[in-house]
């Protein structure tokens, strides 16, 4: 038999930093299940957001080659970006596949959600698989960094995830769930 596990309880929050949608910085006062109280536990608001790994009809991966302010070097990435007020996951996803790279696809597999930060917050990630992928307009994007966009063949896009060409957690997480549901496994984990 399993033990019953406690959740902390919120007692109070007050804002030490905010810096509009993109972030909000809080101190909480929180109780923890055996009753003792933290009075300043900080917790980070960022927007959630829905990474994407789109699949062409002849089986490649688009996805781009781009620089990032927090990553040292070059990185591959799949398509992403922030959810806006009151946007579903799958909304935006498609909106980002749609904006950043031109394409749309018929077919989508959601992979799961999940949150960056088990203690801090900082967001939920959505993940996707887009199958069908094809381009219908150009790119129309707002994106600061330098990227190219790129279609990998599946050896390809295997290799670049074995090496740690993908240097965000979320995106090598979609990528390694996707090839696990492209692999024939029809849980996603």
């Amino acid at each position: 038999m399993s033990k019953e596990l406690r959740l902390w309880e919120t007692i109070a929050r007050r804002t030490i930093l905010d810096c509009g949608k993109f972030l909000k910085v809080e101190s909480h006062a929180v109780k923890l299940p055996n009753g003792r109280i933290i009075p300043d536990w900080t917790w980070v608001i960022a927007p959630d957001a829905a990474i994407v790994l789109a699949v062409t009809d002849d089986g490649r991966f688009v996805c781009f080659r781009q620089t990032k302010y927090a990553v040292d070097g070059v990185t591959l990435a799949p398509v992403g970006g922030m959810l806006e007020p009151d946007e579903a996951p799958l909304v935006a996803a498609r909106r980002e596949l749609l904006e950043e790279t031109g394409y749309e696809a018929p077919e989508w597999i959601g992979l799961g959600s999940y949150v960056l930060d088990p203690n801090r917050g900082v967001g939920t990630m959505h993940l996707f698989l887009a199958l069908g992928a094809k381009p219908v307009a150009q790119p129309d994007s707002d994106d600061l960094e330098d990227q190219e966009l790129l279609l990998l063949s599946r050896g390809e896009i295997e290799a670049a995830l074995r090496a740690g060409e993908f240097k965000v957690v979320a995106w090598t997480a979609v990528v390694a769930m996707a090839l696990n549901y492209l692999n024939g496994t029809s849980e996603v984990f």
